[in-house]
């Protein structure tokens, strides 16, 4: 994540980036759920590490491996979203936030997948249940 502090415009403009981005994650996010999943049936147990083991039937071979590569796109998707100058909050539901300020006070501008802008915001210790609309005396308020 950078320090760099955006307006609410500079956010919007990249929801729609952003949308493909993250719903590519989630969906890798699922196949590799699933992965694990067929890991776990196959081995008969759940993997404690995805590195080859020396009694590995050739299928968890192949299974570590896939989920292995899976995870090293996963995690290049999300430092992709940081280079975007945003904060990943929550991978699970593709919650993204980015740094603005009112009232001179920096607050988290606060985007999740599905919204189709930045509509919310919060304060920098305050978490997803403690977002508020961005409504139009907020946004008159709101510095960059």
């Amino acid at each position: 994540m950078s320090d760099r502090i955006f307006s609410v415009e500079e956010a919007d403009a990249l929801v729609g980036p952003l949308s493909e981005i993250v719903a590519a994650q989630l969906l890798l996010r699922s196949e590799i759920e699933h992965g694990l999943a067929e890991l776990t049936r196959v081995s008969g147990e759940a993997p404690r590490y995805l590195n080859d083991g020396a009694t590995d039937t050739p299928e968890a071979l192949r299974l570590k491996q896939k989920i292995r590569e899976q995870v090293k796109r996963y995690d290049a998707g999300w430092r992709a979203v940081e280079g975007m100058g945003a904060a990943v909050k929550d991978p699970s539901i593709g919650l993204v936030d980015f740094l603005g300020q009112v009232d001179g006070k920096l607050v988290w501008l606060c985007w999740k997948y599905g919204e189709e802008s930045v509509s919310h915001f919060h304060a920098l210790d305050a978490g997803y249940s403690g977002r508020r609309p961005l409504n139009d005396e907020i946004r008159a308020r709101l510095l960059n």
